[in-house]
């Protein structure tokens, strides 16, 4: 039986390029290769396409070859180029191993959709429409959905910073992995706040601080067919999670540590599953999807935002979650699998 040829796209122009490579290299340490024949395209942080080996830390520095996606349908594949021509290589689909811009927000989403090969995740729509963390609470609140009070703040608008309630979270509107993100406290860091964010998004979101535990549940599966993976919780010691900015977050966060299961009762686990799936649905998302919220102490939940390709690291919080569910990394990569070709 040949094995199917999957492209694993990693790396990429965000500032979360560093987390997607660690990404890949774990779902290189847990892909079948006796199902699988796997072809590792590493994106540069200035956007150049390189066919590589495997994606280990260096994976720049090895002997990588040219290469691109053919948007041409006729091909479906990769175009490499070898000895001053394009060699075509066929794909069954493609695996994005990509976060944040040009990766998670729609764009890889539609040069896939022009190529014609199945892919793994969410579709042009629902990457697009959660990443944007604004529109997403708009769709989920149209849907029934709790989120946090917020307002946006655009590229040259000016701030009435007397008439917030403090605290505010301050964040771009179209990044992740908590980078540009801070906690304000009085209204005299509110300005510096937005332009830290603005680093990030000219898109800057101002939202309320909700008192509660930060919980998140994994998701896998499309439409009425989902898998809700162990709920998790964040332990905050001060602050917010930002485990993506430790030096060596393999060894954990200076603040906060991931508890799974969750420590909460039996009740508000089977609550968080269910919202979960029904904001996983309300967005449109298909595949796989982290969707976080936060828990009261009355026990509702406040929808914080959705994960459309979450980080696959070995400190992430997806597959720990779908572990504790009963899940292997290689399991979920099956299934993964499965979903995107059934759905070709």
């Amino acid at each position: 039986m040949d094995r199917l040829k999957i492209a694993i796209i990693f790396g990429g122009c965000s500032e979360e390029h560093p987390i997607s490579v660690k990404s890949a290299q774990e779902v290189a340490k847990n892909l079948d290769l006796e199902k699988y024949e796997p072809f590792y395209i590493g994106i540069t942080k200035n956007g150049v396409w390189k066919l590589c080996h495997c994606p280990d830390a260096n994976w720049e520095d090895c002997s990588c070859r040219p290469a691109i996606l053919s948007p041409d349908r006729s091909i479906q594949g990769l175009l490499v180029l070898e000895q001053g021509q394009y060699k075509t290589i066929p794909l069954d689909m493609v695996f994005p191993v990509l976060h944040g811009k040009l990766g998670e927000d729609g764009a890889m989403q539609g040069l896939l959709e022009l190529s014609g090969i199945p892919y793994a995740g969410c579709d042009i729509q629902s990457s697009a429409l959660c990443m944007d963390k604004s529109l997403a609470y708009i769709v989920a609140r149209n849907a029934g959905i709790a989120t946090p009070n917020f307002r946006t703040v655009t590229a040259k608008e000016t701030i009435d910073a007397d008439g917030l309630t403090y605290p505010v979270f301050v964040k771009p509107a179209r990044s992740g992995s908590s980078f540009g993100v801070t906690k304000v406290c009085r209204k005299e860091e509110l300005l510096s706040a937005v332009e830290t964010a603005r680093q990030y998004d000219s898109k800057v979101l101002i939202e309320e601080a909700v008192a509660g535990s930060e919980v998140g549940c994994a998701i896998l599966g499309n439409d009425m067919d989902l898998m809700a993976g162990e709920v998790d919780q964040i332990c905050l010691s001060h602050g917010f999670f930002r485990i993506h900015q430790e030096n060596q977050p393999e060894n954990g966060s200076e603040n906060g540590a991931v508890i799974v299961p969750a420590d909460i009762s039996a009740e508000a686990r089977l609550l968080v599953q269910e919202t979960a799936k029904a904001v996983y649905r309300a967005l449109g998302c298909r595949g796989l999807a982290r969707v976080d919220m936060f828990l009261k102490e009355d026990g509702k939940e406040i929808l914080n935002e959705v994960n459309t390709l979450p980080g696959m690291t070995s400190y992430s919080r997806y597959p720990r979650m779908v572990a504790a569910a009963g899940l292997t990394f290689a399991e979920v990569i099956d299934r993964i699998v499965s979903l995107t070709l059934k759905g070709k």
